[in-house]
């Protein structure tokens, strides 16, 4: 018998198959690229090219920029934590308030109700009979009055109170809806936190492939600039600075040093407007939290205005704060493994201006 052709069906399983992994691969590689962002080109595996090498002021670029995001990402955090505590205790008042209320009612619903069987026990006998009866026809019909009024009352009292707790309820509601919103919202702060951290690792990884040679001269530019912050001095309050403006530089020099820490508002770190918020705590001011919203407390100034105490912006999205204190200075927490410095002013693109009150 003659040999048969070879048949097409394995060869269109091939096909498929490799169709299908070249669909995974596709699909895998644009969720990592998605996930890394701008590193991916030249820290993530299973790319088919070359990876381009870049130099260290490009690496130092992107890491730049991976923190900005960092920071950004930490102040929408940090006020959805604010605000969803907020909401937390109002709801917390909202419910012993609930209480008390119900408490009130129920007691009039207990005298009502006493009040309620007496009538009904009393009225055995039929009304006109017991004026025919009574002795002192005067004496029932002022206690009829009486017992008409209090029961007037009575119902006037838990009409009221009920009112009361229904409108309770709505606002109860309503609080727990914003609660619900704020966790959301607290949550999706959190996830976008967790993505901006994982670009940094992307951007660590960046770094670890830069030549010794580039990794000592970055080493020696961030080593200079701590010398600069160890050489600044710690307690000194510039000349014609008073009052609460003096007690807040003086608190932020004495932070120097302490790391920058996400979330943190201190004493053994801080985020920028976590230092800016514990600065002005310890000269009696209570600020808000976040940078976006610090930024409307007080009174804006321009920058010509700047005075030793004031409330220094950066970044056309109001993610970075600090404290100023003259000269073209500030003192600040730059970002995740920079500590609390003394730092021009100039180094940032500047957005705004505050002086609390």
């Amino acid at each position: 018998m003659a040999p048969q052709p070879p048949t097409k069906p394995k060869q269109r399983h091939r096909t498929s198959l490799t169709g299908t992994a070249l669909r995974t691969t596709t699909i895998r590689t644009a969720a990592t690229l998605a996930l890394a962002g701008a590193a991916s080109a030249t820290v993530l595996p299973g790319v088919g090219h070359a990876e381009p090498r870049l130099t260290s002021a490009q690496v130092k670029a992107k890491v730049d920029a991976y923190q900005r995001e960092a920071e950004e990402a930490t102040e929408k955090y940090d006020g959805a934590r604010a605000a969803t505590d907020k909401a937390r205790r109002s709801l917390h008042r909202l419910r012993d308030e609930a209480g008390r209320r119900t408490a009130r009612l129920n007691t009039a619903r207990n005298a009502l109700g006493a009040f309620a069987t007496a009538q009904y026990r009393s009225g055995t006998v039929a009304p006109a009979l017991q004026l025919a009866l009574s002795s002192s026809p005067g004496q029932y019909l002022q206690r009829a009055s009486l017992a008409d009024r209090a029961g007037d009352r009575q119902a006037a009292t838990i009409a009221r109170i009920t009112r009361e707790e229904r409108s309770l309820r709505r606002v109860r509601d309503e609080a727990t809806g914003r609660l619900r919103t704020l966790r959301t919202a607290q949550a999706a702060a959190s996830r976008h936190k967790h993505t901006v951290q994982e670009k940094l690792a992307a951007a660590d990884a960046l770094l670890a492939k830069l030549t010794r040679e580039q990794r000592d001269r970055l080493r020696d530019a961030a080593a200079q600039d701590d010398a600069r912050t160890a050489s600044a001095p710690r307690h000194s309050v510039p000349a014609r600075t008073g009052g609460r403006a003096a007690r807040a530089i003086s608190f932020a020099y004495g932070a120097i040093g302490k790391p920058y820490v996400w979330g943190a508002t201190g004493p053994h770190g801080y985020d920028c407007s976590g230092l800016t918020q514990a600065a002005w705590h310890a000269a009696g001011v209570a600020l808000p939290r976040t940078t976006y919203t610090q930024i409307n407390t007080g009174r804006r100034i321009s920058r010509g205005e700047l005075a030793p105490g004031d409330l220094v912006f950066f970044y056309s999205g109001v993610s970075h704060v600090g404290l100023y204190i003259g000269n073209g200075q500030m003192i600040h927490a730059p970002r995740p493994g920079a500590p609390v410095r003394v730092a021009p002013i100039d180094q940032m693109p500047f957005a705004g201006a505050a002086r609390p009150a």
